[in-house]
């Protein structure tokens, strides 16, 4: 047994794709884990931020896709932590491959550790309860037990998968029965009178050797597959990039499906701690500060004869006014704005659904992180495009040039410092300069402050590919 003074528990934070059910129309860049949603901060930093009391807390692994990479960075340094693993999927594979690959790193680090596993979109209440959970669960890990833990039904909901507990095992936790798939409302009904089913969380805890140890027993093609994505793995920058034909060759499978419901080395832990995943604009619509009129309102917004409405407006064009109107859902982002009844708010994944079909609207994002800051398109015409450049302190894009384009840079905020073919200048705000077509150039923040440029490009192709780089401090030179 490992010796609870050397222990290690590693949180491992999974990132997924989700987000079909509430972000208005599911762009890939903004699943719902990286939205301010309940808090100030992003359920993804909610996350982090309520583990902060555990002792011998070892530094997060998140698994993201390599889309999330800079989004996912920028949110921890905005909470002060600055040396997270960021695993990078090549493809979505679901949470068994995640898993495995994250604990194949880890054991590569620490001999002695837990992994403690969490989606990056949970909202949890009662964070005392959450502690005195994953205490049980520790102690059952420590015992070499795979444990889950499974929330006691408030209600009988459809959303969730349940767990049917047996006898209690040791300390808190309870021997597993059978899992269920999401049931219909009849079936979830009878769950619920029956006491012994718990909801699925998709939250577990384990050693990493063991877990490694067992799933090779069920589903031995993961582990060796990401034995290898691990080992052949590539550092880019604050990344770690799993090499992508192994993991390629994983089955897309849930670490449920892979390993806990064919061991017989399960326990579950119940949680009640006011868990909930925030999967729909609905469910949304439950937590916050209600005004007299029973609406939740974020951002820009002026109501009158507003009721029972929920309105999040995140973006900072567009002013959100509405007027009587009762039990709606308004969400104004810089891509879309999403109205609808509560009732059918989570008919939005049909939607988006469709559109993932078009893949040339679907994959358009209007705010993309780079690892110098991030850009925002504020408008497209035939012509031209137009957008802001946000370039963090310190940080420089690409020497580069464009075949297809040329590009206006006037400074709004801060000093830009521009390399123009062979000529270095600076230019502070008020000033501009014009790159020509096929001009080699770059731009660079020199100072402590960030630097706002706003980028006219002209021509008749805008797309990132127009970008050919002759420099780039961030490896993304293709050879």
């Amino acid at each position: 047994m490992i010796n609870s003074i050397d222990l290690k528990i590693v949180p491992i934070i999974l990132c997924g794709g989700q987000g079909k059910r509430l972000w208005p129309l599911s762009r890939p860049e903004n699943p719902k884990q990286y939205l301010p949603l309940i808090s100030e901060n992003s359920m993804l930093q909610e996350t982090i931020l309520r583990l902060k009391e555990l002792p011998n807390l070892e530094s997060p692994v998140i698994v993201c896709n390599s889309e999330h990479r800079f989004l996912v960075a920028e949110q921890f340094k905005e909470i002060n932590i600055d040396e997270p693993a960021i695993l990078l999927e090549p493809l979505g594979r679901n949470t068994a491959p995640a898993i495995s690959a994250a604990a194949f790193h880890v054991l590569d680090l620490h001999t002695n550790a837990l992994l403690l596993v969490l989606p990056a979109d949970h909202y949890i209440d009662d964070i005392d309860s959450f502690y005195e959970a994953i205490n049980i669960a520790k102690n059952n890990a420590l015992n070499n037990k795979l444990v889950t833990f499974g929330v006691k039904p408030k209600d009988a909901n459809t959303e969730y998968g349940y767990i049917k507990s047996k006898d209690q095992f040791n300390d808190g936790a309870y021997s597993i029965d059978k899992f269920t798939e999401k049931p219909n409302l009849k079936t979830a009904q009878s769950f619920l009178k029956q006491g012994k089913y718990l909801w699925n969380s998709g939250m577990f805890m384990f050693k990493a050797d063991i877990l490694i140890n067992e799933l090779t027993k069920y589903s031995s093609i993961i582990t060796r597959a990401t034995k290898i994505s691990v080992a052949n793995a590539l550092k880019d920058l604050d990344f770690i990039r799993l090499e992508k034909k192994a993991f390629s060759s994983c089955p897309t499978v849930s670490i449920d499906y892979a390993l806990m419901e064919k061991s017989n080395n399960t326990v579950v832990v119940p949680l009640d701690a006011g868990w909930n995943d925030i999967g729909s604009w609905e469910t949304l619509s439950k937590f916050g500060k209600k005004d007299s009129n029973g609406n939740i309102i974020k951002g820009d917004v002026i109501t009158d004869n507003t009721s029972n409405t929920y309105i999040n407006s995140s973006s900072n064009r567009n002013k959100v006014v509405t007027i009587g109107i009762d039990n709606l859902v308004i969400v104004n982002t810089h891509d879309v704005t999403l109205i609808s009844t509560k009732e059918m708010s989570g008919d939005v994944k049909l939607i988006a659904d469709n559109l993932e079909k078009d893949t040339k609207k679907f994959n358009r994002h209007v705010k993309v992180y780079r690892p110098w800051g991030w850009f925002e398109v504020l408008e497209i015409g035939k012509f031209f495009q137009i957008k802001k450049l946000h370039v963090k302190a310190k940080e420089k894009l690409s020497f580069q040039f464009h075949n297809k384009r040329a590009e206006f840079w006037a400074v709004v905020k801060g000093v830009a410092s521009i390399r123009q073919e062979d000529k270095e200048l600076n230019l502070s705000v008020g000033d501009s300069i014009h790159i020509a077509q096929g001009e080699k150039h770059s731009l660079a923040n020199n100072t402590d402050e960030d630097l706002e440029v706003i980028e006219v490009q002209s021509g008749k192709y805008f797309g990132e590919d127009d970008i050919v780089r002759l420099e780039d401090i961030y490896g993304r030179i293709k050879k």
